[in-house]
């Protein structure tokens, strides 16, 4: 199939850069869709770990063409860093990277905006990582303020254009949060040298992907985030700035939907989620911190610990619905190895009624109460099985109701975070 998409089932952090280093294999091209600096994409190839912000995660297969879309926040220094790591771990990017000349990014002043905003929220925090990927989006949608890509091109454009934006920030600073200004000179030279460093890889992606696929290339899709971040679908406000799911693959690439052959979403066989915001299945007990310590359930990008919760049906139908999802990954099934019996949540109580979809006002959810499904575990190491067949009776019966009750079938399942710890179904 010419274009995969491959995104978060759930509130993201579910093994997708694993997935994308697996098919990409199959690749040519990967392109990042969306989110910024906040995404935290954990590879590992042999004894070579990387986590990735910035770049898609399929960087680490020489040849293979990677590509940062026009739905992404670029974060120049974040970029550079680790593209600077990539070559000094012997991975080179000349003529493999390119970044969309339509893409926005990422400022200083939207960081501090950031983080004061989420301070000044008090216990109403939303959780942001305040990479100051909130911001950025806001001034690409309001347009007067806005920074492209496109306008690092031109040095005095540049220049003009930051000044003005830097002035008028630093009134909201002052007037709104009692902030000391933020100086422009360092600010504009910085963003000239980062300009210096990228015009490399600065093109139309869009029509470099597209003509990709006239030509017979297979292009990859990479996601950030979860479908329950989306900023439409997810648990609003509890959200991301962007969208997530699948229809964010074609506004942030510039490929047409009809050219989409196959969306796979990424679910762990548990769930978590990162930051404030309802989760009916979080285990707030020692089972909870179990499934932590063992998934090593800490974020990659903050290194904020996880909250952890038995494997959620609801959340994975509503993906499936607004995704359109083809198939889906499983992943870390390996952490289940040890438990002697597991639940899964088949659908909720609410104030009597039962739910069998998941209601997206918070108020409702955080009101629901989880209904389980118990079935046996399997005791036994899954991380050297490569066949379906040979997973453990218990491993198979769970995956398959996973399948049954996601409405989805699986196509891949994960069983440690080697590229090779995977199975194909």
């Amino acid at each position: 199939m010419p274009t995969k998409v491959v995104l978060g089932a759930q509130w993201g952090d579910e093994g997708k850069a694993k997935v994308v280093d697996y098919l990409t294999l199959d690749a040519d091209l990967v392109v990042r869709y969306q989110g910024g600096a906040n995404a935290g994409h954990t590879v590992k190839v042999g004894d070579t770990t990387f986590v990735f912000h910035m770049i898609p995660s399929g960087i680490m297969h020489p040849g293979k063409v990677c590509v940062v879309g026009n739905g992404v926040v670029v974060d120049p220094e974040a970029l550079l860093q680790e593209a600077d790591e990539l070559q000094t771990k012997g991975f080179s990017i000349a003529g493999r990277l390119f970044i969309s000349h339509n893409a926005h990014l990422v400022m200083p002043y939207h960081k501090l905006l950031d983080k004061l905003a989420e301070e000044g929220r008090g216990s109403d925090k939303i959780g942001t990582t305040g990479r100051g990927i909130g911001p950025c989006y806001r001034d690409k949608v309001e347009r007067g303020q806005g920074v492209r890509v496109v306008d690092m091109l031109d040095a005095d454009c540049l220049r003009r254009k930051l000044q003005a934006v830097i002035t008028a920030k630093n009134e909201i600073l002052r007037r709104l949060y009692d902030h000391a200004p933020l100086e422009a000179a360092p600010i504009i030279d910085a963003y000239l040298g980062h300009a210096q460093q990228l015009r490399p890889y600065i093109a139309d992606t869009s029509l470099l992907l597209n003509e990709a696929l006239d030509q017979g290339k297979t292009v990859l899709c990479e996601g950030a985030q979860g479908t329950l971040l989306d900023i439409d679908h997810g648990t609003y406000p509890f959200v991301t700035s962007s969208n997530t799911t699948a229809g964010g693959a074609c506004t942030g690439t510039g490929i047409g939907p009809t050219r989409m052959d196959q969306i796979i979403g990424v679910t762990k066989a548990y769930t978590t989620r990162v930051g404030n915001g309802p989760f009916p299945t979080e285990l707030l007990d020692q089972t909870g911190e179990r499934i932590r310590e063992v998934g090593h359930e800490y974020g990659a990008t903050t290194g904020r610990s996880r909250r952890c919760g038995w494997f959620d049906a609801p959340i994975l139908r509503l993906s499936a619905r607004i995704n359109g999802l083809t198939s889906l990954a499983l992943t870390r099934l390996d952490v289940l190895d040890t438990f002697p019996a597991l639940k899964l949540c088949t659908g909720y109580q609410l104030e009597g009624r039962v739910l069998s979809e998941f209601p997206l006002d918070p108020r409702d959810l955080e009101k629901c109460a989880p209904i389980y499904e118990e079935v046996a575990g399997w005791n036994t190491p899954t991380t050297g099985v490569r066949r379906f067949g040979d997973l453990p009776v218990a491993a198979r019966h769970y995956v398959e109701r996973v399948t049954q009750l996601s409405r989805t079938p699986i196509s891949l399942i994960s069983v440690g975070p080697e590229r090779d710890s995977t199975i194909q179904v």
